[in-house]
């Protein structure tokens, strides 16, 4: 029989999918476009992630997908059922487990919701995984055995921190301040410094080529366009790393503040776990640089940045699927 184990990372910012044996096979922005009048869907992924803010009236792109969270039911089940079918193409001749991951606070609800739309989109069985223990295992960190991991997933929608031992989460924290918040941190920092009206797309852009979330050695600059609010016609103004720094504080000293109260929470024994391997970052977020830095020199605790952090939470999810396997197969 032919059938697949998918894991799926259920971004606010881009969906991965991994299938067992394969690892990660597709990531695309999880960005709908569909037309009003006849509510059909004109494009997913990469394609729909181009045209925001670039639509006629009549079509619209979206993303279904919320701080983490389901915001348009509909719509995120038939982009999942497209995304497992680009995956894994036609020749299911058995309907695949899939094992999706969502952020360590949601609701009941929520939860139910993301199992449903997984069932629709053509699952046999959905298993629910926490995003944190998702990015630990994905990070090549044991996650069963007895000793205190700190992990800090920073993704698209939420930032979820977890301290994890025996394969179960001790402490966890989600907040819903991510790479989404930067974009808008940025966003705003430029209409108020610059009278410069900047897209989410040109935000996005500054913050991976010259985003930083603590001073850097040498400074770096980039040109950006966008629509001056007094004259109303294009402009080009310059942006260096300090000014990026200076917009993002406030998003990163929270989640700096929310990585101490989640370590004034944690067991003492698994504190000097912590100490000792320090804390690992996961998630896109991660990238932005000088995060690592920031975090470590507010908490003295060394702090790194997981390999390909970006995939980190798919490949985990993925991994969970086959350890639910090796459970079932054992039995």
């Amino acid at each position: 029989m032919l059938t697949t184990d998918i894991g799926i990372d259920l971004g606010t910012a881009s969906i991965l999918v991994y299938i067992r044996g394969k690892g990660v096979v597709l990531k695309e922005p999880s960005v709908v476009a569909f037309d009003r009048d006849t509510n059909k869907i004109k494009a997913i992924g990469e394609e729909a992630r181009l045209m925001i803010g670039r639509t006629p009236g009549n079509i619209v792109a979206v993303r279904p997908l919320r701080q983490g969270v389901i915001s348009d039911y509909k719509v995120t089940e038939k982009m999942l059922k497209y995304f497992i079918q680009k995956a894994v193409g036609k020749r299911m001749f058995k309907k695949p487990r899939i094992s999706v991951c969502v952020p360590s606070g949601v609701t009941e609800v929520e939860r139910r919701a993301v199992e449903d739309a997984a069932m629709q989109a053509g699952a046999r069985e959905v298993a629910i995984i926490e995003e944190p223990i998702a990015a630990a295992i994905g990070a090549g960190i044991d996650i069963t055995r007895p000793c205190g991991n700190m992990i800090v997933d920073i993704g698209g929608g939420t930032t979820d921190i977890a301290v994890i031992s025996l394969g179960g989460t001790v402490v966890s924290t989600s907040i819903k301040i991510a790479g989404d918040d930067f974009d808008e941190a940025i966003v705003r920092y430029m209409r108020k410094k610059h009278n410069l009206l900047i897209g989410e797309r040109t935000a996005e852009d500054i913050k991976i080529t010259v985003g930083c979330a603590y001073p850097a050695p040498e400074v770096r600059k980039m040109q950006v366009k966008g629509r001056n609010l007094v004259t109303g016609l294009p402009k080009t103004v310059e942006v260096t790393t300090e000014e990026t720094e200076e917009a993002l504080r406030e998003a990163t000293s929270q989640i700096v503040e929310t990585v101490h109260s989640v370590l004034e929470k944690t067991p003492p024994e698994l504190s000097s776990d912590i100490a000792d391997r320090g804390i690992v970052l996961t998630g896109g977020g991660a990238l932005l640089n000088g995060l690592d830095k920031l975090i470590e020199s507010n908490t003295g605790i060394t702090t790194v940045v997981a390999e390909d952090p970006m995939t980190c939470v798919a490949t985990g999810t993925g991994k969970f699927i086959e350890f639910l396997a090796g459970e079932t197969d054992d039995k």
